[in-house]
């Protein structure tokens, strides 16, 4: 991409009052040069009547982008013709012109999963975020996610822990981090994964923009997984957007009891597929990249003790999804108290089960 045609790109996106959806429509008419040349210099002789544009201050804006992209190896502006733009997210018809990436920028090429849910998720939700995510990587699909606490900070290290291919979509710009508690898990992201935003890279937190960029998070994948969400969620906003953009969407059930996963259901009532292990995904993908994926790992080995697994199964069958209370689990198990204490410290070291106030929670299935 030549410097003029991408000062073009980023003039374009740098107008106030001009939106991606009006862009892309003033494309259908010209071609960026000649739409930047009419917003800058004659824009009442676009094709239609477009108030409260304002040009005149955007020139500063293109020059900060173009020192950024300088600033850094790893530093990268990527706009709709070049040919690292997402073709996934170029298909949904409100695609940003442009996005500024740090990492690496062939990643937004990979085939990827969403993977989204609360910021307030629980202990069982967040391991579980982490083990999918972790399982989409070994599996070579990359994992999408927005870097908000609960669900998305927990799909990002499950990525991370295997071989890292996983984006993080900011509802800031790309300097900013946020939430600030996500300092190290922003730097492994920009180490083996790729940051990305359709905002200036010094746009700091706003409300309005988390929504706005959910729309990136679902255009980039193959589908949408929900993990946990209530049904006021802002993680939904990204299934809705999936769904809009004719995307699989894929949820998770858990106990009707309390509420955090009220969201998950509605979506599976709606239509959403209802997930309980990696396959439940993979076999929704098109066939030719099923054919491409590499064997699912297998996660469903039991620890032993001596030569069998019988008593880590019984005690496994006796903790719920719920919290069971450590005196419904030795009554269940039939096994004594000291016996019970040592296996359930095995199983929480092999992630099975969770220690929580109140008891032991069941973490995956055998």
């Amino acid at each position: 991409m030549t410097p003029a045609s991408l000062a073009d790109w980023l003039f374009v996106s740098a107008v106030s009052g001009l939106g991606p959806l009006r862009i892309g429509q003033l494309l259908e008419h010209m071609d960026v040069s000649a739409l930047r040349q009419r917003l800058e210099h004659h824009p009442q002789t676009l094709p239609f009547t477009l108030p409260n544009l304002q040009p005149r201050i955007t020139r500063q804006k293109v020059d900060l982008a173009l020192a950024w992209e300088q600033q850094a190896s790893r530093h990268f502006l990527i706009c709709r013709d070049d040919p690292l733009y997402p073709p996934l997210l170029k298909q949904i018809a409100d695609a940003p012109m442009v996005l500024f990436v740090k990492g690496q920028p062939e990643l937004l090429l990979h085939p990827a999963i969403a993977v989204v849910g609360s910021r307030a998720a629980s202990h069982g939700g967040i391991n579980l975020a982490f083990q999918l995510a972790s399982q989409l990587d070994a599996a070579g699909l990359a994992v999408v996610s927005g870097m908000a606490a609960g669900i998305d900070g927990a799909a990002h290290k499950g990525s991370l822990s295997q071989s890292g291919k996983t984006i993080a979509v900011l509802g800031t710009g790309v300097e900013q981090i946020y939430p600030k508690k996500h300092r190290s898990l922003y730097e492994d992201i920009q180490q083996h994964g790729a940051l990305v935003s359709e905002f200036w890279p010094d746009v700091t937190a706003f409300a309005g923009n988390f929504p706005k960029r959910n729309r990136i998070i679902s255009g980039l994948a193959l589908g949408t997984l929900v993990v946990e969400a209530r049904r006021r969620s802002g993680s939904l906003i990204s299934a809705r957007t999936a769904m809009e953009q004719g995307r699989e969407v894929f949820a998770i059930p858990g106990s009707v009891i309390s509420g955090d996963h009220q969201g998950c259901h509605d979506l599976i009532k709606n239509g959403a597929k209802l997930v309980e292990n990696l396959s439940d995904i993979v076999e929704e993908l098109p066939p030719l990249l099923q054919s491409h994926l590499q064997a699912l790992p297998d996660c469903t080995v039991l620890p032993t003790t001596g030569n069998s697994q019988l008593p880590f199964k019984t005690l496994l069958a006796s903790v719920g999804y719920e919290t069971t209370p450590l005196d419904v689990v030795v009554e269940q198990s039939g096994i004594t108290l000291d016996l019970v204490l040592e296996q359930l410290l095995e199983l929480e070291l092999q992630g099975w089960v969770a220690a929580v106030p109140g008891g032991y929670v069941r973490l995956k299935r055998s």
